[in-house]
């Protein structure tokens, strides 16, 4: 899983830990990385603050036409990463993204008639996109936050099916279960079945019904795991897995082996990177400086894209749950080094 720490110094006045970034690609060129856990972001990322955030996106567009795409294969990014930006940005970003290199996205179904016209304009394929959890569940009240009236009318999961099938979406994902809905085991299982029938009517409209996991299903609960039952119940024709190597990592496992045993069954990857020093953990109560752009952590993802190709792995997409700086840069950082590793 890469190197770890090599020393300890200080910086500014400031402790660091200095680290050896974890691809191969990184070691070649020699790249080091100075760590503040404080503000980790301002030392890898160029600065930005909130005032000035629409004069960067503005700059970067100016710079953009000269940066080419150079993976060999298509590589995508998660729109969460970039949501702070939608409502006065999106444009600007989409286009910088596609300048950079991307040429897939994931898309988020609450932001789809701003960002899918924009992903046309600019040449991106929104090949997935993630669709609200009670529209499979019917458990509305887990969602009180996004949903304070109750299911929207006439917005059911065939109606997403509907209108996924019609902007070119190939994979439709449920990507999470609020603390709240993670009750027994028996619980899980009834997630299967909902996630199996919403698979059918999914596969029917010529698209693919997928599940994106994070660390919570890898705790033990009742002698077993809630990812276990998954395993078992769920139809592997119907529903697929999107693997999140950090949240892999977080739970405690290796994304490498868990490729290997679940070969056929994952379609989609998430790629973000995790800081050194994290100990097992279920819960998503994590500090953002735990997120990292690929290439700056402790995960080898030479290893990973190796694996996940042999897995059957069909689309990657780049995600960065929390970032302290302009997102569309985290974006870039974490495409340098899948460029650098000849993704």
């Amino acid at each position: 899983m890469g190197h770890g720490v090599s020393e300890t110094g200080v910086f500014e006045g400031q402790r660091y830990m200095r680290l050896v970034p974890l691809c191969k690609a990184s070691q070649r060129d020699g790249f080091y990385v100075a760590w503040r856990p404080r503000d980790y972001n301002r030392r890898v990322l160029k600065r930005l603050t909130r005032r000035d955030a629409g004069k960067s996106f503005l700059t970067g567009l100016a710079v953009a036409p000269a940066i080419s795409a150079a993976t060999r294969h298509p590589l995508g990014f998660q729109v969460y990463t970039i949501r702070k930006l939608i409502p006065d940005h999106a444009r600007e970003a989409l286009q910088r993204l596609a300048a950079i290199g991307y040429r897939e996205a994931e898309v988020i179904q609450d932001s789809n008639s701003v960002v899918l016209p924009l992903c046309k304009e600019f040449g991106i394929q929104a090949v997935s996109g993630h669709f609200a959890t009670p529209l499979v569940t019917g458990n509305f009240d887990a969602w009180k936050a996004q949903f304070p009236q109750g299911a929207p009318a006439g917005m059911t999961w065939q109606k997403a099916v509907d209108d996924a099938a019609q902007a070119g979406i190939k994979y439709m994902v449920i990507a999470y279960l609020m603390p709240a809905e993670r009750g027994p085991l028996d619980q899980f299982r009834r997630y299967a079945d909902q996630f199996n029938k919403a698979g059918e009517a999914t596969h029917k409209a010529g698209m693919q019904f997928c599940y994106h996991h994070h660390a919570f299903e890898f705790g033990p609960k009742e002698g077993s795991r809630p990812i276990d039952v998954f395993l078992e119940r769920l139809d592997p024709n119907l529903v697929k897995f999107e693997m999140d190597v950090f949240w892999v990592s977080v739970a405690g496992q290796d994304p490498v082996a868990l490729l290997k045993q679940w070969k056929g069954r994952v379609a989609l990857m998430h790629l973000k990177d995790k800081a050194p020093g994290l100990s097992t953990h279920f819960s998503e109560d994590l500090s953002p400086n735990t997120f990292r752009e690929v290439g700056f952590g402790t995960l080898d993802f030479a290893k990973i894209v190796e694996a996940a190709r042999e897995a059957g792995v069909q689309h990657y997409f780049v995600e960065q749950d929390q970032v302290a700086e302009d997102p569309v840069e985290s974006l870039h950082a974490s495409y340098r080094t899948m460029e650098r590793l000849k993704f």
